[in-house]
């Protein structure tokens, strides 16, 4: 979830970006701005994107395709916007990429369906065609805090734009939704009952579930590769002090993701439990393809809350073990459903701007 604020209508926006594709800069070899020592699971890593805040990239099923989340002011893209790509299958190949969501409002959060031909992701155009407001954080004192827009739904739509169902309509937040193996159901976050809170949609009668009851931020969720378990970020405030500043956030349509740990359950939500105690923020967690580990992003390292890394534990939160190594940002991991390759979003290479771009890599057992 990041945050831009415009005026942008639609119009505006399709005339710079259209419904064509939007070739970046070559794919660069791999070189030592790249790939940093102890990275030893990461071999061949290629930058796709230059310039921006490119987030959130996840694969179609058949390990070919990107979709993600893009912002560039200079591009007149001034707030996310959904994109998919061809990821390159050599040095020589540029990576090609278009416009999928509608121009419209700010969006977040796609996944594909195993067909290859649609999506899913949260977006606000039913309430404005342009960005929400950003927040003003000198009214909370200056914390990190997220929004999460009541304006947000889910909806399905073709790699052309064309939105062809919307999948969510109850009154408030509804995003962060990624879909089982089968593609059969849709976990996502959902503020509904009043907090923020997991369910689970089944996509051919839209009858849904609501699976975490506790008190706090249960967001981000993915099924594993089998289908047997689940994996989220989830914080947990238990002082009155926490629990007081959780809920006025809340109200305000706002959570801080400083405190957050990885929490594993089977997959219709039972058997609950949390799998990382480290502090601080750690979250974007996804699975291994043998569905035995888990990949997760954390500051936990830090004391000033930054870099973030991305790290390696089993299902149980044992064997912790350190992935990636730039000294900015390293999150939003998530394997190609082949096993073959790695997709994560990375300050590497950006020459000291807050460029965040993404990248992929083979993976190396």
């Amino acid at each position: 979830m990041k945050i831009f604020i415009a005026a942008l209508t639609t119009i505006a926006l399709i005339a710079t970006l259209s419904f064509t594709k939007v070739d970046s800069s070559k794919v660069i070899s791999p070189t030592d701005s790249l790939h940093y020592a102890n990275e030893k699971h990461f071999k061949n890593i290629h930058q796709l994107t230059f310039g921006g805040d490119n987030a959130e990239a996840y694969w179609s099923y058949d390990s070919k395709f990107l979709t993600f989340q893009r912002t560039n002011p200079k591009e007149g893209l001034m707030c996310d916007q959904i994109f998919v790509g061809k990821v390159p299958t050599d040095t020589e190949e540029s990576f090609s990429y278009k416009l999928a969501s509608t121009g419209r409002g700010r969006t977040t959060c796609s996944y594909f369906l195993p067909d290859g031909k649609h999506i899913i992701y949260a977006s606000t155009h039913l309430s404005a065609d342009t960005c929400p407001p950003a927040v003003d954080k000198s009214k909370y004192g200056n914390k990190y805090i997220w929004p999460v827009y009541d304006s947000y739904d889910i909806f399905m739509a073709d790699l052309n734009g064309n939105v062809v169902k919307q999948l969510t309509k109850t009154k408030g937040y509804d995003a962060e939704g990624t879909l089982s193996p089968d593609g059969k159901k849709m976990i996502f976050c959902s503020t509904r009952d009043g907090d923020l809170d997991l369910y689970i949609m089944d996509l051919k009668t839209t009858k849904v579930k609501r699976i975490t009851k506790d008190l706090g931020y249960d967001g981000g969720a993915w099924f594993s590769p089998d289908g047997k378990k689940i994996v989220w970020r989830a914080s947990r405030p238990k002082t009155e002090a926490e629990i007081k500043e959780y809920k006025e956030l809340l109200k305000d349509g706002l959570v801080a993701p400083t405190k957050m740990e990885v929490w594993v359950a089977d997959a219709d939500g039972k058997n609950a439990k949390q799998i990382t105690n480290l502090g601080n923020a750690n979250w974007a967690p996804n699975f291994t393809p043998d569905s035995k580990h888990i990949i997760f992003c954390s500051n936990h390292e830090y004391k000033r809350g930054f870099p973030f890394n991305m790290y390696l534990t089993d299902v149980d939160g044992n064997g912790l073990e350190k992935i990636s190594r730039d000294k900015g940002f390293d999150a939003f991991p998530m394997f190609s459903p082949n096993g073959k390759k790695i997709a994560f979003s990375s300050n590497r290479n950006n020459n000291g701007t807050h460029d965040t771009n993404l990248f992929v890599a083979d993976w190396v057992d």
